[in-house]
């Protein structure tokens, strides 16, 4: 008899995209879906960018370098010395998007069975990539209580094992929003020297800080070896369709590991590097209006969702997320709800249920993620969707 992989059974599905039937069925009836579920965000692709694409000029679509081509890698290095991170062509390899990049450093760093330490909630798919590693996840949990904040080092050390190897953290964060300060990464940075574990740093969102000051984990002093950065263009620049990213790491041992991967799969996509090149040249000022948006779109829903009765939304310094808890009994099924049983105006909302975002079986039960990819009038029309729902639905706490 024919059966499919133990890694197949355990691979679990997207939590973010598994309402997408209940989206398409609401659409079949006519009924408008503002989508807040995913990180798709509504800004244009820059015009540079897509015409680097539309006018380049090979006969022959080529493999490029396994670690991606040599001009793209120079250029890259210019994008991160304007970041303050030193790197060189050689400490940079080109991925398949920002994915690969946290798959190579898993399959690379950790062996099956070892453990990654990670706070949640945290972006669902960590949870994929690690069962294709074999590796394991292991949660520290952080509370929309203070904000989602670093939980203290005491609960990272009590989770940690002879069989820990890493911890992870997305700054800003996604799904939170969540940016770290300069004293929790510093206390991070001395927990892994403590504890002689990688520090794999997914830096997505590093353009879009709100509050603070984003501190690199390539900033910090003494833990070179151990710093993997993984990052993509997908978010930076609006081209979440280009698929690449980067994995970076001045690690020469972790880089010819990875390399190895890196040849497996031949090449990076070609044309996206072509985008990703163009976009290094966009002009300094490019993300100043994007930034200003977005903050327009946090201070909007933040403040939206704090005005509903028995809602709480942290302010995020970050990204484009938002996490609230709602004064429901089940987000899950709040989410189904609004998509098959709910219309206001012609109009639905589409969330992003948080418990998918957590490892520990229970939390984030009455939470929500939302991204503010849309342009103003859309989210205030989406939050207006979602006042009226909370005031609809028959099963809720308050």
């Amino acid at each position: 008899m024919l059966s499919i992989s133990k890694r197949g059974i355990a691979m679990p599905p997207s939590p973010i995209r598994k309402l997408v039937p209940y989206a398409e069925a609401a659409k079949k009836k006519g009924i408008q879906v503002y989508h807040l579920n995913i990180g798709q965000p509504d800004i244009e692709t820059p015009q540079p960018v897509l015409d680097a694409v539309r006018h380049s000029n090979f006969k022959v679509l080529a493999y490029s370098h396994s670690a991606g081509n040599e001009s793209y890698r120079k250029k890259l290095t210019e994008y991160y010395q304007r970041k303050g991170i030193t790197v060189t062509k050689d400490e940079i390899i080109v991925t398949t998007g920002g994915s690969e990049a946290i798959l190579f450093a898993f399959m690379a760093c950790l062996d099956a069975g070892d453990e990654v330490i990670i706070p949640e909630p945290f972006y669902a798919n960590y949870n994929g990539f690690a069962v294709e590693a074999g590796v394991t996840v292991v949660p520290v949990t952080a509370s929309i209580e203070n904000g989602f904040a670093l939980p203290s080092i005491a609960a990272f050390e009590a989770k940690i094992t002879p069989k820990t190897k890493a911890i992870l953290i997305c700054n800003p964060n996604n799904p939170t929003g969540y940016l770290y300060t300069a004293a929790e990464m510093e206390a991070l940075k001395n927990l892994v020297l403590k504890y002689q574990l990688y520090l794999f740093s997914d830096e997505a969102y590093r353009e879009f800080c709100y509050e603070g000051t984003h501190i690199r984990a390539m900033h910090l002093k003494g833990i070179d070896e151990h710093v993997v950065l993984m990052d993509t263009i997908s978010k930076r620049y609006s081209a979440c369709g280009g698929r690449i990213g980067a994995l970076v790491t001045k690690n020469k041992t972790v880089l010819d590991a990875v390399m190895k991967f890196a040849q497996a799969r031949l090449s990076p996509p070609s044309f996206a590097q072509i985008a990703g090149e163009a976009a290094v040249d966009l002009p300094d000022n490019y993300f100043d209006a994007i930034k200003e948006e977005y903050q327009r779109r946090r201070d909007i829903i933040v403040q939206r969702l704090n005005a509903m009765p028995g809602v709480h939304c942290p302010n995020p310094g970050g990204a484009f997320y938002a996490m609230a808890a709602l004064p429901v009994k089940d987000a899950e099924n709040f989410c189904q709800w609004l998509l098959e049983s709910f219309e206001y105006k012609g109009h639905t909302v589409m969330l992003a249920p948080a418990g998918g975002f957590y490892q520990t079986p229970g939390l984030g039960k009455n939470e929500v993620r939302l991204a503010y990819v849309l342009n103003q009038n859309d989210l205030h029309a989406a939050m207006d969707c979602l006042e009226a729902a909370l005031k609809q639905y028959p099963d809720k706490t308050i």
